[in-house]
């Protein structure tokens, strides 16, 4: 991938290997390296000191922050930010000498979500649409839409807009947004935006 192509941005220090496909307006920083066959939407912005590895798929407008390894088998949806100094594992039980490469587990991070700076996200645990993973935090399971997880192993404090604001419900099980006013309802251990 030549790093001249003006409709994205390579610094000089940087690779992007053959096979690529980068979005008009990405910016990839310092010292990162961009494995064949991966997907970088539109207006992604890679810090520098990331590895993303062969296969990888992330949307538009896609925040990944400085030291971010993000490896085969991720796959991230538009607006997604990654903290930094997060990481994505692919194999549950590496081994130096065992060779388990045909065995990476996939994760997918859904729409708007948030990973906090130095949180893990253990291969094959998705995280939600508009869900919010603390800093730090080791994720373990499935993570639900607009979720909000703190510690290790992560667990549920509350839910989150998609505003990131905390939500709190009210007695009929309904929220407001305190920036974007918008409603939100709890229903069956589940949150969904009501549509007005």
């Amino acid at each position: 991938m030549s790093k001249d192509n003006e409709l994205f941005f390579c610094h000089e220090s940087s690779y992007v290997d053959d096979g690529c496909k980068i979005g008009k307006g990405t910016k990839i920083w310092h010292f990162t390296h961009v494995m064949p066959d991966c997907v970088l939407g539109e207006n992604c912005n890679i810090g520098q000191n990331c590895v993303i590895s062969s296969g990888v798929i992330l949307g538009k407008n896609v925040k990944v922050q400085n030291n971010v390894s993000i490896y085969t088998g991720v796959t991230c949806d538009d607006d997604v930010f990654l903290g930094p100094s997060m990481v994505f594992t692919n194999v549950l039980n590496p081994r130096s000498a065992v060779n388990r490469r045909g065995q990476y587990l996939h994760t997918h991070v859904g729409k708007g979500a948030s990973i906090g700076a130095n949180a893990t996200i253990v291969c094959g645990n998705d995280v939600g649409k508009f869900a919010f993973v603390g800093a730090g935090t080791v994720v373990v399971k499935d993570v639900p839409d607009y979720a909000l997880v703190v510690g290790n192993p992560a667990r549920q404090l509350g839910w989150m807009s998609e505003f990131g604001h905390r939500l709190k419900f009210d007695e009929n099980n309904i929220a407001v947004c305190e920036e974007s006013k918008a409603k939100y309802k709890l229903e069956n251990g589940k949150v969904s935006k009501i549509n007005e």
